[in-house]
């Protein structure tokens, strides 16, 4: 089964105020992600040094990366970021034009 960010790639990725990331994606799709959520809990505990969540970056394999032993799952971070409920993207419902 492919996903939406099977053709979509983050292109650009920032720390914001807060445990807010800015993301834009090939796609045209862009804004900041909360991840208050995520932090304190297990590896994302890291994110209380401030230079640990600043060093965020898109990584090798498109998922967003913190260092070598934090990522976050690209699907979830547009997921979280358009509000495109889960069972509608998984179904392919949603169509991403690439081309936008």
């Amino acid at each position: 089964m492919s996903s939406a960010t099977d053709l979509v790639r983050p292109v650009e990725v920032r720390a914001c105020d807060g445990c807010r990331i800015w993301l834009r994606f090939s796609d045209g799709v862009k804004g900041e992600v909360d991840l208050s959520d995520l932090a304190g809990r297990g590896v994302f505990a890291a994110w209380s040094d401030r230079s640990v969540f600043e060093s965020v970056r898109i990584g090798d394999a498109r998922a967003i990366c913190w260092g070598d032993d934090i990522d976050v799952c690209l699907d979830a971070l547009y997921l979280r970021l358009t509000g495109i409920p889960a069972h509608e993207y998984l179904s392919g419902a949603h169509a991403v034009d690439v081309n936008a």
